[in-house]
């Protein structure tokens, strides 16, 4: 037979009222009965009933993160980010993936309402109507580079364009005028920036401008590897390939190396987010830095303050900025480590 907080209520001799006002942390319960209350706790096992217990302070101490995906380090970063922050504000997480598909979207925004204080979404895919149909507008909500043009919602965006043009200017400061980029998936608003940015810095740098450098990828290692290998096999092979994200360049520094071609001697290599793996790749691995764990740290510190003001507070719309990283595989010398675990702050 399952405990019960009336059995609690017994063996601390207190009313049900007060056992719910300690498991509460209430501060209006005397010490020794909080003591007492809490011993009856230990000794009976009891597991409060966190729905019921929800339903009776109307909160659920959780907040939710829904992600396009859940595998490759980007994620795991953001999803670190966001764990230890919500931690830190004594707040559970509870994640969900759906694979920027509008169908999973709706059915992950179903499941997770009711559940969470607040939550955090990151997708291509979403729109505000989807969010106006399956969530409360009591709900605070924070949109982690999504495009959504409402100032109704919170957003934090990574200035893709800007990163992008200025690396690839970088790597035409380095003599280079005959640059490859690996793209990302069709559609993706985080793609279509990073190619408007390397088509935008080939114009001002006066490089060649040819659709035939454009090769297509899906920002797995996979898609970066093939894109390589198609690249080297070029006629007049570009001096240098900036691929859209950091897997797709690794996928690709292992094509260019099992073809044996040097890097950065015979061809420059760049990719985009500085996920922590490619400081320690060989060579160390030129990109635009993003710093996605304080891009999770940054958007739980925003969705707590929406809940404490219960949602009515000035919305913003922030650019998260980008960083130019050199490194050897474009020839530059290797900088000191950048430490990738974040202080949290308030």
């Amino acid at each position: 037979m399952s405990i019960t907080i009336k059995d609690v209520a017994k063996k601390a001799n207190v009313s049900i009222a007060t056992v719910s006002r300690v498991l509460n942390n209430s501060n209006i319960v005397e010490e020794d009965t909080k003591k007492r209350v809490q011993e009856a706790v230990r000794e009976l096992v009891y597991l409060p009933n966190n729905l019921g217990r929800s339903l009776s302070i109307k909160r659920t101490e959780a907040i939710g993160l829904i992600l396009p995906d859940l595998f490759g380090e980007f994620f795991s970063e953001v999803i670190r980010g966001v764990d230890q922050t919500a931690q830190h504000h004594k707040y559970h997480l509870l994640v969900s993936s759906s694979h920027d598909d509008r169908k999973e979207i709706e059915t992950a925004l179903q499941m997770i309402r009711g559940r969470v204080d607040g939550l955090i979404i990151m997708s291509a895919d979403i729109d505000v109507q989807t969010i106006n149909k399956n969530l409360p507008k009591s709900l605070p909500v924070v949109l982690l580079n999504c495009q959504v043009d409402d100032t109704s919602y919170d957003s934090l965006n990574i200035n893709n364009y800007y990163g992008a043009h200025q690396m690839v200017s970088h790597l035409i400061n380095h003599g280079h005028k005959s640059i490859s980029i690996i793209k990302g998936p069709v559609n993706n608003h985080d793609a279509e920036e990073r190619l408007r940015g390397y088509r935008q810095a080939l114009r001002d740098g006066k490089a060649q401008f040819d659709s035939e450098l454009e090769s297509p990828g899906d920002f797995s290692e996979a898609s970066g590897y093939d894109a390589a290998r198609t690249i080297l096999k070029k006629k007049t092979r570009p001096s240098a390939i900036f691929a859209a994200n950091d897997s797709m360049a690794i996928g690709a520094l292992s094509a260019i190396q099992e073809a044996g071609v040097q890097v950065p001697e015979e061809i420059a290599l760049a990719g985009f987010d500085d996920i922590p793996i490619v400081q320690f790749v060989k060579p160390s691995l030129s990109s635009v830095r993003v710093s996605i764990n304080d891009l999770g740290v940054l958007a739980v510190n925003r969705l707590i303050q929406a809940i404490r003001e219960k949602n009515k507070f000035i919305k913003q719309k922030t650019l998260v900025p980008v960083e130019v990283i050199p490194r050897e595989s474009c020839g530059c010398p290797k900088p000191p480590r950048i430490p990738f675990y974040r202080t949290i702050s308030n």
